[in-house]
């Protein structure tokens, strides 16, 4: 931690979702205050009259956007949102971005050109996507995930290695600003393997069922899912699973001096997720 730490006030947009919890927690941890930016909270992306409260004051931010960050609105969200933070005396920001994922770009320029100190993480597919969200109904009402993974192995990295992540880069001063940085996991899995995993710590038959990114499409349109971000997301599943992503990234030790959490670690803290009926 550096000297001034504790005097750093740090606005965590997303606090209630995946990363952004973590990385209040992590923060807290390093002795940061930390100003929850959610709804709960009375923080909106979509509304920017609620922007000015929560940033006014802060040294630094985390930024993830509420849907995907290579989403069509995402560049013109993230850019105005920062510029208002800059605009607001926030120095810092971090941009949660996505590894292989080209339509990040955008976000990730809005960033760069806010005037800010920015630091980009480029993160690789997340591990507590097994566990929280949409994927986990699959595993406990009929014991299989459905996903559009095929064969293709991916450097799972855990949640809490992003946080960790994204807290040091705004503790270490100006080591990170202006720098990107891509986060995974130590180690490559198949989408089956990493539910065999699951699968041998829980006890329970699990399964894998690979199918195009079309047919699942069509399953998340049952499910309601508007046509538009039907539409999208066939196309982000069919780009980023098609083997990119298939190497691992030092950021992890770099910045943290230590090697990344294991998937099989992550399985054994999240194992009464998956239980049938939990």
């Amino acid at each position: 931690m550096t000297q001034n730490a504790r005097n750093t006030t740090m606005v965590v947009t997303g606090a209630s979702g995946r990363t952004g919890r973590r990385v209040a927690h992590a923060a807290r941890e390093a002795g940061l205050t930390v100003r929850e930016a959610s709804r709960a909270r009375g923080f909106d992306w979509a509304e920017r009259s609620t922007w000015a409260d929560t940033l006014r004051g802060a040294d630094a931010a985390y930024l993830v956007h509420p849907g995907d960050v290579g989403a069509p609105d995402a560049g013109r969200a993230v850019g105005l949102l920062a510029r208002e933070a800059v605009g607001l005396g926030v120095r810092r920001l971090v941009l949660l971005s996505s590894r292989g994922e080209e339509r990040a770009r955008p976000a990730e320029e809005a960033v760069r050109a806010s005037g800010a100190d920015w630091t980009v993480v480029r993160a690789s597919w997340f591990a507590q996507n097994f566990s929280e969200g949409p994927l986990v109904e699959g595993f406990r009402e009929t014991g299989e995930l459905v996903f559009p993974g095929g064969e293709v192995r991916e450097p799972f990295v855990d949640v809490r290695d992003i946080a960790d992540v994204v807290v040091a880069a705004v503790t270490a001063g100006d080591r990170y600003a202006g720098q990107v940085i891509s986060v995974s996991g130590p180690r490559l899995l198949t989408f089956g393997e990493a539910v065999g995993e699951i699968a041998a710590v829980t006890g329970r038959a699990l399964g894998y069922r690979a199918v195009s990114a079309r047919q699942y499409g069509d399953v998340l349109a049952g499910f309601g899912v508007p046509a538009e971000e039907v539409e999208f997301l066939v196309e982000l599943f069919g780009s980023l699973l098609d083997g990119r992503n298939a190497y691992l990234s030092e950021g992890v030790r770099e910045v943290l001096e230590r090697e990344p959490r294991d998937f099989s670690e992550f399985v054994r803290d999240a194992a009464g997720v998956w239980k049938a009926g939990s």
